[in-house]
């Protein structure tokens, strides 16, 4: 599900008394069973496989690494990557540097993301 789909249906949602949202949750239930849809291993989403430039600037990398693992939260990268930037910008740390933490970072949230799946 994307994740226009996901906030279209929290909005949906939270408009809803518990009593309506339960009734759509028993319902959503009943199409699983119906159409025997069961989750699988392969409802995992795997990166995309985008090789890294030689030249590259921190901004393009973290717009790189984004459309890579764009199956994760881009709240959770957010503290992370602004720190990364900001010493990049504001103490000169170097490029390639602070790139090759942010492809760990990435790297490591989808590893967490794997877990909980």
């Amino acid at each position: 599900m994307t994740k226009n789909r996901l906030q279209q249906l929290e909005v949906l949602m939270s408009s809803l008394g518990m009593e309506h949202q339960q009734a759509i949750v028993d319902y959503a239930t009943f199409m699983v069973q119906q159409y025997k849809i069961q989750p699988s291993e392969d409802a995992r989403q795997e990166p995309k496989s985008i090789a890294r430039p030689g030249v590259e600037t921190v901004v393009a990398a973290i717009k790189r690494l984004k459309k890579t693992y764009y199956m994760l939260d881009e709240g959770k990268l957010l503290s992370d990557t602004s720190a990364l930037m900001g010493q990049h910008i504001m103490q000169g740390k170097e490029a390639s540097t602070v790139i090759d933490e942010l492809e760990t970072t990435f790297q490591t949230q989808y590893e967490q993301y794997l877990q909980n799946d």
